[in-house]
């Protein structure tokens, strides 16, 4: 069962608005790097500047900018904007009702799954767009803009 690739790819595309100090990018850019489809990118950019993450700028040597600092990005706030389904999908079917497994698992596991989706949400709010921006930065060694 796949996962959805829109958070990893959306962090890849702001942190590479991060790092371009100041410089809009165009979706053909930011899809070379994230070696996607423009359309993709601008599918999530659209999601994004929803959400007030990202911004466009028209004209000339135009593309798209973060609409506010990295650090004030959280990937929680990146989560929400691109993610509509929940974090553990349940079965569409319900479990047969007769069945002693089937007729109270569903009540059994959602503590378990509750838990688990309040642990990401508070890890990805403890983690910035500047962060990974600093870090991919000390992977691929490489300065910051105004660092």
């Amino acid at each position: 069962m796949p996962t959805s690739t829109r958070f990893a790819v959306a962090v890849h595309t702001l942190t590479a608005l991060a790092v371009s100090d100041g410089k809009p990018l165009r979706s053909e850019d930011l899809a070379h790097s994230v070696n996607t489809s423009p359309v993709v990118i601008r599918g999530l950019l659209s999601r994004l500047s929803e959400a007030g993450l990202t911004r466009s700028q028209l004209g000339a040597g135009g593309g798209m900018l973060l609409a506010k600092s990295a650090k004030k990005i959280k990937l929680l706030d990146v989560y929400e904007a691109v993610e509509d389904t929940e974090l553990f999908s349940l079965p569409r079917t319900p479990p047969c009702e007769s069945c002693p497994v089937g007729g109270n698992i569903l009540e059994a596991i959602q503590p378990t799954l509750k838990r688990a989706r309040k642990k990401l949400e508070s890890e990805l709010a403890k983690v910035t767009v500047a962060d990974i921006a600093s870090e991919v930065a000390r992977l691929g060694k490489f300065s910051l803009p105004g660092t």
